[in-house]
């Protein structure tokens, strides 16, 4: 089920800041093999009470979860989740940091924590009240219920639930679609929305207007204006 190790969480944030530093990367998906998206963590060979001191906990979390989320958040390419089965606990998380959201039928969103005895790390307790508002969030964190994709899209946990077999298909198509469009454009979208939550008007306004102070140095820029003007299909080329 695909449940996070140490290995490949450090693989993945790697992936993601190499796409962050590569012209050549236009957009990202995650997506998984198998039966599952992600289990969660795997909490196989996690220190016993007994052998933890204090603050080991919160460093594991800082270092881990919450720079695996941000990886995410932070990536400065569109990162598309296509949730192929069930996502639980670290692994919902994951998929809910991500630009836009994809799920099979068959797939399910389950805040395990609480069946564990758990507070929900890896920023659920940031995520989710932005996606569908605190009590909602409060209701999946306190219950743990599994929620079906499409009652995930109703709730705008995901963007679009699509049939299994249509799933790679459909991620493939999105993903190409923002390949093709203007990489640096899409990049500074991203940091303002995600940052539009957590700053006022005047912050929000300012970080507007240097952000497109910024992309139009951008050949792109150009090169959709001159499109524009030129009444033909711009040519963008992510720089």
């Amino acid at each position: 089920m695909n449940a996070v190790t140490r290995d490949q969480r450090e693989r993945i944030v790697a992936l993601l800041e190499g796409a962050s530093a590569e012209p050549e990367v236009r957009a990202v998906v995650l997506t998984a093999t198998g039966r599952g998206f992600c289990a969660g963590a795997d909490l196989r060979g996690a220190p016993t009470a007994g052998e933890r001191v204090a603050g080991d906990v919160a460093r594991m979390i800082r270092l881990g979860a919450q720079r695996f989320i941000g990886s995410v958040l932070d990536c400065e390419k569109p990162v598309i989740a296509a949730v192929n089965g069930t996502a639980a606990g670290i692994g919902a998380h994951l998929a809910f940091a991500c630009d836009l959201v994809l799920a099979a039928d068959s797939a399910r969103f389950v805040e395990v924590f609480v069946r564990r005895g758990l507070v929900p790390d890896g920023g659920g307790a940031y995520l989710l009240p932005r996606l569908i508002g605190p009590q909602r969030a409060k209701e999946l964190m306190f219950f743990g219920d599994a929620v079906p994709a499409a009652e995930a899209r109703a709730m705008g946990l995901v963007n679009r639930v699509v049939p299994a077999e249509a799933l790679e298909e459909t991620a493939r198509e999105w993903a190409e679609r923002l390949a093709r469009g203007p990489t640096r454009a899409l990049a500074l979208t991203k940091q303002l929305v995600n940052a539009s939550l957590d700053t006022d008007r005047s912050t929000a306004f300012a970080a507007e207007a240097v952000a497109q102070e910024l992309n139009m140095t951008t050949r792109d820029a150009q090169e959709g204006v001159a499109s524009f003007v030129e009444r033909r299909a711009a040519r963008y080329e992510g720089r």
